[in-house]
């Protein structure tokens, strides 16, 4: 694994520990969660749920990883890197806006 590909990787592991946490924080102040497959494994499996899902989602993403050439291999984390941060932000934005 190149330096990229791991630096994405880590990225990806603090964005998914982010997503949950602030997941988690914005329902516990009355927020929803939007995304519709996510609301209903919160809403069936809380917690254990979710941290399956994402788990779920980061074993599809290191078997894909495995039909790639290395040059293309920075791809896969980086495609679950970028929604992840963005769900990070979205959610720090909407916890302030109630706090």
């Amino acid at each position: 694994m190149d330096r990229l590909e791991t630096i994405l990787w880590l990225v990806v592991a603090v964005s998914l520990v982010g997503d949950v946490v602030t997941t988690f924080v914005g329902l516990q102040l009355g927020l929803a969660e939007s995304n519709p497959v996510a609301r209903g494994v919160i809403d069936n499996w809380g917690l254990l749920g979710m941290l399956a899902l994402k788990a779920g989602a980061v074993a599809i993403a290191l078997a894909c990883r495995t039909v790639l050439e290395r040059a293309y291999r920075p791809i896969i984390p980086a495609a679950l890197a970028l929604p992840w941060v963005m769900a990070v932000v979205l959610n720090v934005y909407l916890i302030s806006s109630v706090l």
